[in-house]
């Protein structure tokens, strides 16, 4: 992990409230599928925690992100040509492993699954992702998925779009076997209804960080021991089961 000035090199709004950014970093070599970097947002003390959605290559990476509070809406304002100060790669990822994988992804825990795609799609393994959303004008991520060749099923609350309902409806809906090896992000609701549902597979955790390092004791979560993990250095992903949601 380093800090680097990164160029801004595209912004663009891509559904309601949500925001893509493209940026030439060297730390985009370094970075694996799960894992996030923290922005220092100009006129913030405290930087913003986001994951990465996409490694382009070596000098770039692609974030999706919520526009959420203040610091978020002065993000979504930096044009192209503008500079970030940014540290990472930081946390424990996704692994890519060697078989066929469902993605299940909710809201903004949908970003970190297209790279986590790619990596399993160009190990030659299909990959299902199941995406939920309120209603289909929220719907993001749907057409760089598919072009990645992985299955999209979509769920959206109201119905206006797939299954209606969520994406454990959706699961259902389409039959998918419990045995399959899942890698879900998003809401808590979500990833209980995941690991009450699959046998075996991997959850990363929304929470919120301050130092991004594990020195502050701000994101930690419990094991069924009773032991302290925190989410930003031994997470974001767990195996499902490791911690306690």
């Amino acid at each position: 992990m380093r800090n680097d000035t990164a160029l801004i090199t595209e912004q663009v709004l891509i559904a309601p409230d949500i925001m893509r950014m493209e940026l030439e970093t060297e730390i985009a070599a370094d970075t694996s599928c799960g894992q996030f970097i923290q922005i220092l947002v100009p006129g913030y003390f405290l930087r913003r925690p986001i994951s990465v959605s996409q490694v382009r290559d070596n000098c770039h990476l692609s974030l999706i992100y919520r526009v959420v509070g203040d610091g978020t809406r002065v993000l979504s304002q930096l044009k192209a040509g503008e500079k970030l100060d940014i540290f990472g790669p930081l946390g424990h990822g996704f692994p890519v492993i060697d078989e066929d994988v469902v993605l299940i992804g909710g809201g903004v825990g949908i970003p970190p699954l297209i790279e986590t795609a790619k990596r399993h799609i160009s190990s030659g393994h299909h990959v299902t992702a199941v995406l939920g959303f309120a209603s289909e004008s929220q719907i993001f991520a749907k057409e760089e998925l598919e072009s990645l060749n992985a299955e999209v099923i979509i769920a959206t609350l109201d119905g206006s779009c797939g299954a209606k309902g969520t994406v454990i409806d959706a699961v259902h809906a389409h039959d998918i076997a419990k045995e399959t090896t899942v890698m879900a992000c998003g809401p808590l609701g979500m990833l209980k209804a995941v690991s009450a549902y699959f046998e075996h597979g991997y959850i990363s955790l929304e929470e919120r960080m301050a130092c991004g390092i594990g020195a502050c004791m701000g994101c930690v979560v419990k094991t069924p021991e009773g032991d302290t993990m925190r989410v930003c250095k031994d997470g974001p992903v767990f195996e499902i089961g490791k911690v306690v949601l």
